[in-house]
């Protein structure tokens, strides 16, 4: 897939890569290239305990500084009434970004949070910070949030990359939920993540939700009998942290849906960094793509096969 040219900004606070998606975008597969390359990275990641890397208590407290500062960029932005990535553009950058949006294409961002124009340090670590925006025609927003809260055919709407979703206790505007993620591109990862999610209404229009993840452990012996949680306290730090920020907004004739996603992982062996270091970013930015394009591929299912049964 040819992508438009990177370009850098800066919104908030956020050092920000933009890409453009053409109309027709597609996620592409592993090219032979990169297969080429898993048997290098293959062996690095399963040596086992040699290469297991725990998380210290400086890299989780470095990634709490950033999730604070980042969410009091968020609360700065919603309360200047920027409640979209791309309504904190200059103009004609904010126009061009709707205009591309109402053509059907996704708005997608790489992100770094800053603190007094500083990028935030993560010892040990890597932040991975994206965010994007699709926009659905003629959905709304209680159907929306309706596909975003139906947990019980979340591994049907995004398959393959979740296998198991399940709502585990509900109180009001807050919930737990268990999810299992699968993903292929140069190995196979599972990992069972357990998140407490937040549910904001904001009047008729806007809606938003926070989910934190609480517990993240890799999946052993997947697809085996012997399938099971890891018990021994270490990883190959694949996902240490994750949180999940959805922004739903009906306007235009149809919602604006936004997912921004901040992840931690462990750093990159310098011997690998050349070539990981280029995974680190195209992956998280075509599982955003496809997480868009299956929510609004799941609204519009959903809005058709209501309207074919006559049921509001």
């Amino acid at each position: 897939m040819a992508a438009g040219k990177t370009v850098p900004t800066t919104l908030s606070g956020h050092a920000s890569r933009r890409n453009r998606i053409p109309r027709n975008h597609r996620v592409p597969g592993i090219s032979w290239r990169r297969v080429a390359l898993a048997c290098c990275i293959w062996s690095f990641l399963s040596a086992g305990s040699i290469y297991a890397s725990n998380l210290k208590p400086e890299t989780a407290a470095a990634f709490d500084r950033y999730i604070a500062a980042t969410e009091t960029q968020m609360d700065d932005a919603m309360h200047a009434d920027r409640f979209l990535i791309v309504d904190r553009l200059p103009e004609p950058e904010r126009r061009q970004a709707y205009e591309q949006l109402q053509r059907g294409e996704p708005f997608v961002e790489e992100l770094q949070t800053r603190k007094n124009d500083d990028p935030i340090p993560v010892p040990g670590g890597l932040i991975h910070h994206w965010a994007g925006v699709m926009f659905i025609p003629k959905a709304t927003l209680a159907k929306t949030a309706g596909v975003l809260n139906d947990y019980a055919h979340q591994p049907e709407i995004y398959k393959p990359d979740v296998r198991v979703a399940k709502l585990l206790e509900q109180h009001g505007d807050t919930s737990k939920i268990f999810e299992q993620f699968y993903s292929k591109s140069i190995v196979t990862v599972v990992l069972n993540v357990y998140f407490d999610v937040v549910q904001i209404p904001m009047g008729n229009t806007r809606s938003r939700s926070v989910s934190r993840a609480t517990r993240i452990v890799e999946v052993e012996n997947f697809g085996t009998p012997n399938e099971r949680e890891r018990t021994d306290g270490k990883d190959h730090g694949y996902m240490w942290r994750l949180n999940s920020y959805w922004r739903i907004e009906e306007k235009d004739g149809g919602v604006y849906v936004q997912n921004e996603t901040i992840s931690l992982s462990r750093t990159v062996p310098a011997l690998l960094a050349w070539i990981i270091n280029p995974l680190t970013k195209s992956i998280p930015r075509e599982l955003l793509i496809r997480l868009l394009d299956d929510t609004r591929m799941a609204v519009l299912k959903r809005a058709t096969q209501v309207g074919s049964n006559g049921q509001p």
